[in-house]
């Protein structure tokens, strides 16, 4: 019987392209996925019943992060929660892609768990800052709240771009440069990986506000230049040439 080494090999060499990829899913995750991944295919599991694991495990950690006052211990948990969930999330695709492509359903619902916990996690951070009063001034409760609408449109602007270049049939070429390291390196703010990481910080929630507004700035900043890119590609999308 194929034993879990040869899958994760099996795995590895079906892999996606990882150009545009963000450093942690590029190097981290994707690695995670595979394990996770061969495990599921050798015990039978289905790419639907990997997605609905990952969002449990999110959904545990992000309940704890709104309902229990932050401590170390809490971080350490919350973290681990957040990063399998998110581990799981890659695992879905490999696995789908090793038993043979995936489905409507497995995509779908891949991207309602993804869009649910990205603003449950930030409402949850927010509802932590006000349950536990961890700051006195309350402007810090715009932070999660701008990450909220942030990361939701970000989400759908990701989403609708690659509906619309499928549409008109307008791919992303292919770039020389897309696969460059320096390129995940400096994108790699952006990745809801790193996200979870921060979450080490929770515990002390002065250092963590720190580093999760310092995301939510470069996420603002990403975006703004991710906006100005799509414009100009969608104003030439469909005219004749």
């Amino acid at each position: 019987m194929t034993g879990l080494k040869d899958t994760v090999a099996r795995l590895s060499r079906a892999q996606k392209p990882s150009a545009g990829t963000p450093a942690y899913s590029r190097f981290v995750n994707r690695r995670i996925g595979r394990v996770l991944a061969a495990a599921a295919y050798l015990a039978g599991r289905t790419p639907n019943q990997v997605s609905l694991a990952s969002g449990f495990c999110s959904l545990v950690g992000i309940v704890l992060v709104a309902t229990v006052r932050p401590s170390w211990w809490l971080a350490l948990v919350v973290t681990a929660l957040l990063v399998l969930g998110y581990g799981l999330d890659s695992a879905d695709g490999q696995l789908a892609r090793l038993r043979g492509g995936g489905s409507p359903l497995g995509e779908w619902l891949d991207h309602m768990i993804d869009a649910v916990k990205i603003v449950l996690l930030h409402s949850a951070v927010l509802i932590s800052f006000y349950r536990f009063d961890a700051f006195s001034n309350h402007l810090v409760l715009l932070v999660p709240l701008a990450y909220v609408c942030l990361s939701s449109v970000l989400f759908f602007g990701l989403i609708l771009i690659d509906q619309l270049r499928r549409r008109h049939g307008a791919a992303a070429k292919p770039n020389e440069r897309g696969d460059s390291v320096v390129k995940s390196l400096l994108i790699a703010p952006t990745d809801y990986g790193v996200l979870c990481l921060v979450f080490l910080a929770f515990g002390a929630p002065s250092v963590f506000v720190v580093l999760y507004g310092a995301l939510l700035l470069l996420n603002a900043l990403f975006l703004a230049a991710a906006i100005g890119k799509w414009y100009r590609e969608m104003a030439v999308l469909g005219v004749p040439a």
